[in-house]
């Protein structure tokens, strides 16, 4: 159950601090009900302002589910990046993948935002804003790792399982196709791939 969030210890919040509390309330009802179902009234009684007020800020709903589509993927690819700063090749590889699983998958509500993003691609606007995430992330991937592009794109595709399995609780889940999904991913995995051996 999403509750309201109280205003700055009963002080009156700058606009920066009122929009940074905005993005990330907004965030948790996008996660739960995308760009259609996410209510902007239901928004602005949890922070306790008027909806005109949110308009005021940020426009449109559209621009504010733009705004938290946007963090939500930088905050997963400047992590992966700054994570792997120092490191090249397999080693990138390596750390890359285990801050996806350490760090990235324990962020609920930024996968189901992006799950929520992806959903959205219908919207031209939506879909421009996750290609050039899609792009960073792919063009980070490959540069750090020097993998082939069908190692990239394993890579990512295997990201984004994870990404399902999380939304989907599968921890919660005791069958075997559940256990399966919590395997981990061994940076050799990808060894075997080639451009000249998938095409």
């Amino acid at each position: 159950m999403l509750v309201k969030v109280s205003t700055n210890n009963g002080k009156r919040m700058t606009a920066e601090q009122r929009r940074e509390q905005l993005l990330t309330l907004a965030a948790e009802e996008f996660a739960a009900a995308g760009l259609q179902g996410a209510s902007t009234e239901l928004l602005a009684q949890r922070a306790e302002i008027s909806q005109a007020y949110i308009f005021r800020l940020f426009g449109t709903k559209k621009n504010l589910f733009l705004q938290v589509v946007d963090r939500s993927f930088s905050r997963l690819i400047d992590g992966m990046d700054q994570t792997a700063e120092l490191t090249r090749g397999a080693q990138s590889l390596a750390v890359m993948g285990e801050y996806y699983n350490t760090r990235a998958l324990t962020e609920h509500t930024d996968l189901l935002v992006q799950l929520q993003a992806f959903a959205a691609c219908g919207d031209p606007e939506v879909r421009d804003v996750v290609r050039e995430h899609m792009a960073r992330m792919w063009s980070s991937t490959a540069d750090r790792t020097g993998l082939s592009p069908v190692g990239v794109k394993s890579f990512v595709a295997y990201g984004m399982l994870l990404n399902i399995a999380a939304a989907l609780d599968i921890d919660e889940v005791d069958a075997d196709w559940a256990r399966g999904l919590r395997t981990r991913i061994n940076t050799g995995l990808f060894d075997h791939l080639t451009a000249e051996n998938n095409q």
